[in-house]
């Protein structure tokens, strides 16, 4: 049964494992850690620290919940894959290609649906914003060309800008390009929303 938390301490445990990657990465971003005779740079050492405080704050998003969604637990998993493959093998990049996979992952299924006729967006997100079915097929294939649009643009500035740009654009660039795609999409909300449309019903009669 899907819980309803304080909307402070849910957002401070989605996003507070990011500012505190980014806030640590500011810190020790010029600075060298031997650990049993390797060299580690400080991006490595945040990425090792972040993957236990986001699995730690996940946690405690599906105890205070009661949920945990099928995106959240594949995201999950991704950084504990390409975080620890970072850590191990003392590269960043596997670290820097985990949002390409993900967004072309999450691109695929919602694409993958559209080719059946169906819209896994509304799957999980149909509690937020009830709407018709044609809006969620139209909602859908924007999102997935956004996450195809997302996972491009951050293969294109890892592999192209230095790691402190990266980490500037993973901490505020995807957060903002998204909240800013959903903020566009006002005009489909109220075209195809369900309650919009029981609302207009009443009036007409």
């Amino acid at each position: 049964m899907t819980k309803q938390p304080n909307p402070t301490l849910k957002a401070i445990l989605e996003y507070g494992p990011l500012v505190a990657f980014f806030i640590a990465y500011l810190k020790l971003k010029d600075e060298i850690f031997t650990i049993g005779g390797t060299d580690y740079q400080g991006f490595i050492v945040v990425t090792a620290g972040f993957i236990p405080l986001f699995l730690i704050s996940t946690g405690l998003l599906w105890k205070l919940t009661g949920h945990l969604s099928r995106m959240q637990a594949v995201t999950a998993v991704l950084i504990v894959v390409f975080g620890g493959l970072s850590v191990w093998f003392n590269d960043e990049r596997f670290f820097k290609m985990k949002p390409t996979l993900i967004y072309l992952l999450f691109g695929g299924i919602l694409g993958f649906g559209l080719m059946r006729g169906e819209s896994y967006l509304k799957s999980v997100m149909e509690g937020l914003m009830p709407l018709k079915h044609d809006g969620w097929m139209i909602l859908t294939k924007r999102v997935a060309g956004l996450f195809i649009a997302l996972a491009v643009l951050n293969e294109t500035i890892w592999r192209t800008m230095d790691t402190e740009t990266w980490v500037y654009f993973k901490t505020f660039g995807l957060p903002a390009a998204i909240f800013l795609f959903f903020m566009f999409q006002t005009k489909l909300f109220q075209t195809y929303s369900i309650a919009e449309t029981k609302e207009g019903d009443e009036d007409a009669g």
